[in-house]
């Protein structure tokens, strides 16, 4: 049983890494998401592993299921299937969703100048934004003011991206932890998924913190106020990939 348990646990940590590098869907969300809302590395690991976790468990419970009765992998696979359609579907409205709001969201954040005239006779020009503190502080006013949702979204967003990756599949662990379990072998499944799990999860970690740390040199200058958007846009491409089967 081991000589059989062992090439799958190779098998299983090459496909658990090259899947999860080779499908954007597993680390660009977050990527986007963590730039948006100013997550620390910290925040973004535990965010990362959150969904992680839940999107590999998700599937070792489907596949426990179908050894538990008998179930053949043909029906397994069309279930990880409908399963991934959905993921794709909630991942492109989130997208979509977030591509909205965030186009609103520059609408309103668009710099202009407003002329005051002071009781002294004084009068200026100054630049603002609605959204965005004041270049110039009254004296009846702290000088910013920030729009109620954005706190709303981006404290909602990790849990939004934790149920949309509970319903991702992982449709390659299906077949290798039916194989043993074939032949009886429980702690071959044991071993394959545990194996499995941690090179999706170690991948999607690396490649995050990577990413994370590299884009925080980029500076969008006077398109900053359409981060909200691009981050929206790349969600949303990232789920009609999924959709696409790619």
């Amino acid at each position: 049983m081991l000589a059989v348990s062992v090439p799958l646990m190779v098998t299983a940590a090459i496909i658990g890494a090259t899947h999860t590098a080779a499908g954007p869907d597993h680390y660009l969300p977050f990527i986007a998401m963590a730039r948006i809302g100013r997550w620390s590395t910290r925040k973004l690991v535990w965010v990362t592993l959150l969904c992680g976790v839940g999107h590999v468990l998700s599937s070792v419970v489907i596949g426990m299921v179908g050894i538990a009765f008998g179930l053949g992998l043909d029906l397994l696979n069309r279930i990880e299937s409908a399963r991934g359609d959905l993921a794709g579907w909630l991942l492109t409205g989130f997208g979509l969703a977030y591509l909205i709001w965030g186009i609103r969201h520059a609408i309103r954040n668009r710099p202009h100048a407003h002329f005051h005239v002071h009781a002294d006779g004084t009068a200026h020009c100054h630049p603002h934004v609605h959204q965005g503190e004041h270049l110039h502080v009254h004296a009846h006013t702290i000088g910013s003011r920030q729009d109620p949702s954005e706190k709303t979204v981006e404290s909602m967003t990790p849990w939004v991206l934790f149920t949309i990756f509970l319903f991702g599949p992982c449709e390659a662990l299906i077949p290798m932890v039916m194989f043993p379990a074939a032949s009886g072998d429980m702690s071959g499944v044991a071993w394959v998924t545990a194996v499995f799990g941690i090179a999706t999860l170690a991948t999607m970690t690396a490649i995050v913190i990577a990413a994370h740390r590299g884009i925080s040199f980029v500076r969008l200058g006077r398109w900053q106020r359409y981060d909200r958007a691009l981050a929206g846009a790349a969600v949303l491409g990232c789920g009609v990939l999924v959709m696409a089967g790619l």
